[in-house]
């Protein structure tokens, strides 16, 4: 399974400097990562534009995107809690169809609202991002559009929409959550009082992200041992299943070395190498083989590694900063 270059440079180690702490954090992790994910959006945004059919360009493009969303798609703090965001971006699990549902009724209306951009947003989230997407560009039940189609309209509309939230993204980590996380404990920052919390809420990111992949994204297909799940796999239309669990660990790894130096924290480096070592020799990118003993056995043991992951950070990262994660808006999901 081969990620793109989006996120290359984490998968290398670039947000890893000899200091680490909060600024380091922000300046070498979350605005480079916020970065890709803009550009990447308004590259799928622009891809649309030109040509909306599931083909090879839109596929890639929105695999990028995809990619570089879940780099910061455990951040679920500040500018991603605004509007609703990371549930437009990417609204999953989705326990009742919703997005079908909503998908095919606007499709059957030929509702405007995808001429009119200013108010697209306003749509449910179930009908917008990545899994809206997902189904327009991989279900049988939409397929077959051709560029005259509304459903062409419609994935030009939400790939719009991505491509606006990512920009805000973007620029409200620059103008405010930034600055925000980095002025900690100074007077008038109201948000932080002190170095503590602003490492807090980072630390919790860390976790509750190896905390959703351990327990949704391999959970959900799992299901039990007399029924497992395997339609329950994210994205697995898209075949993302494992890939998504690859690139978010990836990106959990990146936050980590952007809190703490590599060399300061050896047992959660080798924990993160160990779960990526175990994802690349998977080979099961739709978690289908959860129906299989074997099969099972195998994501059972990467589930149990990421756990894992969780120990060693709360031992060494924690440990170091005198931290426990505090609440985090994707506890209960």
């Amino acid at each position: 399974m081969r990620l793109t270059a989006v996120i290359t440079a984490f998968a290398l180690g670039l947000a890893a400097p000899c200091q680490a702490g909060v600024k380091e954090a922000v300046e070498g992790y979350v605005l480079p990562a916020t970065g890709a994910f803009a550009g990447a959006a308004e590259a799928l945004a622009e891809e649309a534009r030109g040509n909306c059919l599931p083909g090879a360009g839109m596929v890639a493009a929105y695999d990028e995107a995809f990619d570089a969303w879940l780099q910061i798609a455990h951040l679920r703090f500040g500018p991603l809690e605004v509007d609703g965001r990371v549930n437009a971006i990417a609204f999953w699990p989705d326990k009742k169809g919703f997005t079908p549902r909503m998908l095919a009724g606007l499709i059957a209306d030929a509702d405007p609202i995808v001429d009119q951009p200013d108010e697209f947003h306003e749509l449910s989230v179930a009908a917008r991002g990545f899994f809206a997407l997902e189904r327009l560009l991989y279900d049988p039940q939409f397929a077959g559009y051709g560029e005259a189609d509304y459903t062409c309209r419609l994935v030009q509309a939400i790939s719009a929409d991505l491509a606006r939230m990512a920009a805000e993204i973007d620029s409200d980590w620059r103008t405010e959550a930034a600055p925000l996380l980095m002025s900690a404990g100074a007077p008038g920052n109201s948000t932080y009082l002190s170095q503590g919390e602003a490492t807090r809420v980072l630390y919790t990111a860390l976790l509750t992200g190896l905390e959703f992949n351990a327990d949704q994204r391999l959970g959900r297909p799992l299901g039990t041992f007399e029924r497992p799940r395997p339609a329950r796999a994210e994205a697995r239309r898209s075949g993302r299943s494992l890939r998504n669990v690859e690139a978010s660990m990836l990106g959990l790894r990146a936050l980590a070395r952007s809190l703490m130096a590599p060399e300061a924290m050896p047992v959660t480096e080798a924990g993160f190498a160990d779960v990526l070592d175990h994802i690349a020799a998977l080979q099961d990118p739709v978690l289908a083989g959860v129906e299989d003993p074997s099969g099972r056995l195998k994501v059972e043991i990467l589930q149990q590694r990421i756990r894992a992951v969780q120990v060693d950070v709360q031992g060494e990262i924690g440990a170091h900063f005198g931290l426990t994660a505090g609440f985090n808006s994707a506890d209960g999901d």
